[in-house]
């Protein structure tokens, strides 16, 4: 609740309504001095976010330790004694993925020694018969007679079956003279140029690095892509007539809160963990922290599920298992793309 000084005019500055006590009973604004200093902006941008009073821990404690009560007690009409579903979701979001972009996970130390070592196999592509498309390619003039060279001692040790691509200028070239029957389909000469482009413009040491970051940093899209996805696997497993489609929204928004809120818990104790790695028991608690961590959040779906839509244990446990295989499978699909979509479109 702000803190700020009650203005004398008791005239709204919002709705012009005459304000006899401090919030307008017509519009709601409070009526306090527009002028703030910085250091009640920042304050009043948590106090705004989180209710910071006793609504955010309170929040907080129910959704680690009392599945799907936050979901019952908000559809019931208790909406003011915690933080509202999106709100929540987005607080929760915005702190775990800035405070996973601010301690990476990849040392750096790693990363430099990767960087000096050479790649010690070629990337190779399927390509059929390439010594004889090649006979075609060193007639051009495409190349340099450098160039030349490293194709014929690239062709010397490659495969009957694959061919290793120096360029794109190379990849080009070959797509360009090789033979009709020997040409590869537009999509795979599409997905090659893709990935040739990504290793050209980045040096292997950096490639897995950015790659990575770049995940990352859009995962959080990934995520709010596939909760409505969630949702409606939700509402096609529960009666349409008791259960809106919006119930199975708020539950999905307090699940997926849950699941970063304990990730971020889990991947701030293991950073807090890492100094003191050396230490067997230190090593020991860590071990039990993640086992109880991730098997509470593995398991927290299945009572969460039944305290909210209120069925018996063998129906929520079937309900349970099928949902999890359905989604599972889907997350790994729109995962799997998004990986494929982030190689492609690194710089």
């Amino acid at each position: 609740m702000s803190k700020s000084k009650i203005r004398k005019d008791k005239t709204c500055l919002n709705c012009r309504y005459v304000v006899e006590n401090k919030f307008c009973p017509n519009c709601g604004q409070e009526n306090t001095d527009t002028r703030k200093t910085f250091h009640h902006l920042f304050i009043h941008f948590f106090e705004d976010l989180t209710h910071y009073e006793n609504a955010f821990w309170k929040t907080i404690k129910n959704l680690l330790f009392k599945p799907a009560s936050l979901t019952k007690e908000y559809l019931s009409g208790k909406r003011l004694s915690y933080l509202a579903p999106v709100r929540l979701y987005i607080f929760i979001s915005f702190i775990t993925f800035l405070l996973i972009a601010l301690f990476p996970n990849v040392d750096s130390d790693v990363v430099k020694i990767n960087e000096k070592e050479p790649a010690k196999n070629p990337i190779t592509f399927s390509f059929k018969k390439p010594k004889k498309a090649t006979e075609k390619i060193l007639n051009t003039n495409d190349f340099s007679k450098e160039e030349k060279d490293s194709i014929k001692n690239n062709i010397d040790v490659a495969d009957e079956e694959y061919f290793s691509y120096k360029s794109v200028r190379e990849l080009d070239s070959i797509q360009k003279h090789a033979p009709e029957s020997e040409k590869l389909s537009d999509f795979s000469y599409w997905a090659n140029r893709k990935v040739q482009i990504v290793i050209d413009n980045n040096p292997k040491g950096d490639l897995f690095k950015k790659f990575t970051e770049s995940f990352i940093h859009n995962f959080s899209k990934v995520l709010f892509v596939f909760m409505p996805i969630f949702a409606f696997s939700l509402w096609l497993f529960h009666n349409k007539k008791r259960w809106y489609y919006f119930d199975h929204g708020i539950f999905t928004l307090h699940y997926f809160s849950f699941l970063l809120l304990l990730f971020l818990l889990l991947f701030l104790i293991n950073k807090a963990f890492t100094p003191f790695s050396e230490s067997s028991l230190v090593s020991f608690i860590q071990i039990v922290i993640n086992f109880i961590g991730i098997g509470w959040m593995f398991y927290y779906f299945y009572p969460a599920h039944r305290r909210f839509y209120g069925e018996t244990r063998f129906i929520s446990f079937i309900k349970c298992s099928l949902l999890f295989f359905i989604n599972f499978i889907l997350v790994s699909i729109i995962l799997s793309l998004f990986a494929l979509y982030t190689f492609i479109n690194l710089h």
